[in-house]
């Protein structure tokens, strides 16, 4: 843990947030390599990254449907009650996302519209490794399901046995998704944007993974969609002196156990906060069956800024512009309008981030790295196309002829002026 203080009207700097970067040379270099390779030899290349990095041997990389039913069968009903709850109240609150098409009519004739239409494939990606992480396929597969996606492939790492949790079978199955790969890393990013024999091609893919997961993605931007590019994640608490130092110290934590990248960051006002912090870190730490995960996160990219005021706390959460933001303070809704940068934000002593990373219903796909100053979290708006549409009549083209080639003309391109005016040419207004 790193302690800084901040003098009034100063903003932390690069340097004191030290952050770690989606991605990184070596990664760039060794995602690039198996992209190539999927794009030349197709599902040939995925199976010896498979049994490379995945460490398995499979035929097929599709989960058959009996495979799904009979896993999902598995599941116990609490977790199974669990899920079921908490992809309705990720329903409901995507589907207020719902955007419409519109049209309006000039007094001239003409018609202008945007017609919204939903794609026509994503792919999710769903991580593996450190945790097992079935909300990830909700938060990524009912926004697609809301918007209208007809086809909804998943990839995740397989298990040992080259088979893949039944949670998060069951999760996949409850959101909607139409089929489901055991395959990870860059290579599956290659496959879901360039496609194989076995693995169709996507129109965009959505979903967080490692620094390699990342570069692929970053690579193969604009040969596909992509959501974002997703750094180790992140969680900013505001706090002073009526904040709870047991409440502050177990979502720091929470936060640090995702990965020993995992960032976390305190703003208070009160200096003798954070001894407090400090002391409960340690007391609940001993605690943690991922002790060591959390422990590396919370020594290395732990920074707690200690600010003289609550405009200099503002300004570094503001410059911060934190993944996650918890306010713990006295009446933190009155701060709100405070806030211009953060991926979501939870109010209150009594809204741990746990919440959004479950069952509130707020996507949990969020901007890291500082990239909530001009990006937003996951929503059904990444899983539509809008289309602009343009129809005129005789005398609405008659009425804007004038402008167009006085337009055409100050650009220099002749042939837009003359395809207003040839078709005026012989006079005729009728």
């Amino acid at each position: 843990m790193r302690i800084e203080e901040l003098k009034a009207g100063e903003a932390p700097t690069n340097e004191q947030l030290d952050r770690i970067s989606a991605t990184d040379n070596q990664a760039m270099i060794t995602a690039a390599k198996i992209i190539t390779d999927v794009r030349e030899n197709g599902d040939e290349a995925l199976h010896k990254y498979s049994a490379e990095f995945d460490r398995v041997t499979l035929k097929h990389f599709s989960v058959s449907d009996t495979a799904i039913l009979k896993a999902s069968r598995s599941v116990p009903q609490h977790i199974q009650k669990a899920l079921a709850q908490a992809a309705k109240n990720i329903r409901d609150f995507h589907e207020r996302q719902v955007s419409q098409s519109f049209f309006v009519t000039r007094s001239d004739g003409s018609l202008l519209g945007s017609r919204v239409t939903p794609l026509e494939s994503v792919g999710i990606y769903v991580p593996g490794g450190r945790a097992l992480y079935p909300s990830t396929v909700l938060m990524n597969a009912i926004p697609a399901k809301v918007a209208g996606v007809p086809r909804i492939a998943m990839a995740t790492p397989p298990r040992a046995d080259g088979t893949i949790d039944p949670i998060l079978l069951f999760a996949a199955q409850l959101a909607g998704v139409t089929e489901i790969y055991a395959l990870g890393g860059a290579q599956a990013i290659a496959a879901f944007a360039y496609g194989t024999d076995e693995i169709p091609a996507v129109d965009k893919i959505t979903g967080p993974g490692n620094s390699y997961v990342a570069a692929a993605k970053r690579i193969v931007s604009g040969d596909v969609g992509i959501d974002m590019l997703a750094g180790p994640s992140e969680v900013l608490i505001l706090a002073d002196e009526s904040s709870d130092p047991t409440f502050v110290a177990i979502d720091l934590l929470a936060q640090a156990e995702h990965d020993p990248q995992a960032t976390t960051y305190l703003v208070t006002t009160d200096e003798d906060l954070v001894d407090e912090v400090i002391e409960k870190i340690e007391m609940l730490l001993a605690k943690s069956p991922r002790q060591a995960i959390t422990k590396e996160s919370i020594d290395k990219r732990c920074v707690v800024f200690i600010c003289p005021n609550l405009a200099t706390a503002i300004l570094a959460t503001n410059t911060i512009a934190p993944e996650h933001l918890e306010i713990q303070m006295e009446q933190p809704l009155e701060l709100l309008g405070l806030i211009k940068n953060a991926g979501a934000i939870f109010l209150g002593p009594w809204t741990p981030e746990s919440v959004g990373d479950y069952i509130a219903g707020p996507n949990h796909t969020l901007p890291t790295g500082g990239t909530a100053r001009f990006s937003s979290p996951l929503s059904v708006e990444d899983f539509i196309k809008r289309s602009t549409v343009i129809s005129y009549s005789y005398g609405a083209l008659k009425n804007d002829s004038r402008f167009i080639e006085t337009l055409s003309d100050a650009e220099g391109l002749w042939a837009h002026k003359e395809a207003v005016r040839i078709r005026f040419e012989d006079g005729d207004d009728d």
